[in-house]
Formats: structure tokens, C-alpha cells, sequence
């Protein structure tokens, strides 16, 4: 499956390959909460960032209860987030901050890739085996652009 998740401000949009909009992401007012939405404007995760920009942690939640956590172990060298729930491990690992590969419980099976747009918003090419999808996925490349965003544009 093939996804770009493109940011406009305090709101991103995820489309398919063709262009169709699957979902909205929308940050809630002040807070550092992100909202992932389908077409129909139903919320199905919210992103919580809740560590700093030198340690950057966040946390998925489902129906209020902490489904995944997310931890950026390092932003230099090697840079990587790792992503826990009980069931399955992700790790998105990088070498230069704009190209992350998806692993899953040792397993590659995708990868995102950081490109600029032509008004210099950064946008995500999300990559991924369709037995590895999940409504949840495009709050990687969020979790990207929050940890790394600000570095990729300079």
C-alpha cells in the first residue's frame, strides 16, 4: 500500500497513490494532540507528544487508553523510533533523518520517505506491505515530521 501524508499548517492530509483522501490529521487547538480522522470525520487514534524536541516521546491512543508508545532513541546517529504495544514491536530506522525503514518484529516491511514540496512543506511517501497496515501508520511519518521535521528543512 502506498500513502503521502502532506502537512498544511496545524492539518495534514493522507491520500493513496491515486489521490483519494483516506484520512485528516488535525492538531486540537493548543495542545500537542494530533487527531487521525477518516473521510467521514471519525476519530480513530490521537498522537500525543510528550517529550521534549531533545528526547521526543509519544503515545498513540485508542478509545482513551495508551495503545503504542513511541520513543526516539536517537536524532544524530543512526536515527530511530521505536514503537511498542503489547502485541508487536515497530522500529523506524534511518541513516539520514529523511529516508526510515519499517520494521516490524525484526521484519522489514516498509519504508517512508521525507520529500520537500514545492512550497517547502516537507510530505511523506509511506510505503508498506498490506498485510502490515493499519489505520495507525500515517502517525509514523506525523512522529517523524515532529522529531525530525525542523532538521529536514535546513
Amino acid at each position: 500500500m502506498e500513502l503521502q501524508l502532506v502537512g498544511n499548517g496545524t492539518k495534514y492530509t493522507v491520500e493513496d497513490k491515486n489521490g483519494k483522501l483516506l484520512y485528516t490529521i488535525k492538531k486540537k487547538s493548543f495542545s500537542s494532540r494530533y487527531n487521525l480522522m477518516d473521510t467521514s470525520n471519525y476519530n480513530l487514534y490521537t498522537l500525543v507528544q510528550t517529550g521534549d524536541s531533545k528526547r521526543p516521546t509519544f503515545t498513540i491512543i485508542l478509545n482513551d487508553n495508551v495503545f503504542m508508545t513511541m520513543e526516539c532513541t536517537s536524532l544524530f546517529l543512526d536515527p530511530t523510533i521505536k514503537v511498542k504495544n503489547k502485541q508487536m514491536r515497530f522500529d523506524l530506522a534511518s541513516k539520514d533523518r529523511k529516508n526510515f525503514e519499517i520494521i516490524l518484529d525484526g521484519k522489514h516491511v516498509g519504508e517512508i520517505q521525507t520529500l520537500m514540496g514545492v512550497t517547502g512543506e516537507l510530505q511523506y511517501h509511506i510505503e508498506i506491505e498490506n498485510t502490515a497496515f493499519d489505520d495507525y501508520i500515517p502517525l509514523f511519518a506525523l512522529a517523524i515530521d515532529k522529531a525530525f521535521g525542523e532538521m529536514n528543512k535546513s
